[in-house]
């Protein structure tokens, strides 16, 4: 199965954090599974970065490729087709970050691992 990773997943599994779930590092972790992570992720670490609400992610953004090679992850573009989706998506909710990932998700079939409550509202399938 490919699961794609929400942002804060992408990250506390990156740095360890006890965050992350059982579930979700069972997830991961399972050489069975093909790990995603989307442009929009680290489009958000980057923003956050930039307004200073994620300082710890400077080692990160220098080396985004290697960080994410190293974890074994798969790199997901964001494509015209999941633009369109994330923003003609009748579900209230304004955050572009998390409505790209869920677009993504549904688009690519793949379920969200995130333990954000919100993506519920946009009917994909969301693992935590």
């Amino acid at each position: 199965m490919n699961l794609l990773l929400d942002t804060h997943a992408f990250l506390w599994w990156l740095f360890d954090d006890p965050k992350l779930s059982e579930r979700a590092r069972h997830l991961i972790r399972d050489p069975e599974q093909q790990v995603f992570v989307s442009s929009a992720s680290v489009w958000e670490i980057s923003t956050k970065h930039r307004l200073g609400k994620l300082d710890s992610a400077a080692s990160f953004l220098q080396d985004v490729e290697g960080w994410t090679e190293r974890a074994r992850f798969q790199p997901l573009a964001i494509q015209a087709t999941h633009a369109r989706r994330a923003g003609m998506w009748p579900v209230p909710y304004r955050d572009p970050f998390d409505r790209m990932l869920a677009a993504q998700s549904e688009i690519e079939d793949m379920p969200l691992i995130s333990r954000d409550p919100a993506l519920h509202s946009f009917g994909v399938r969301v693992l935590w």
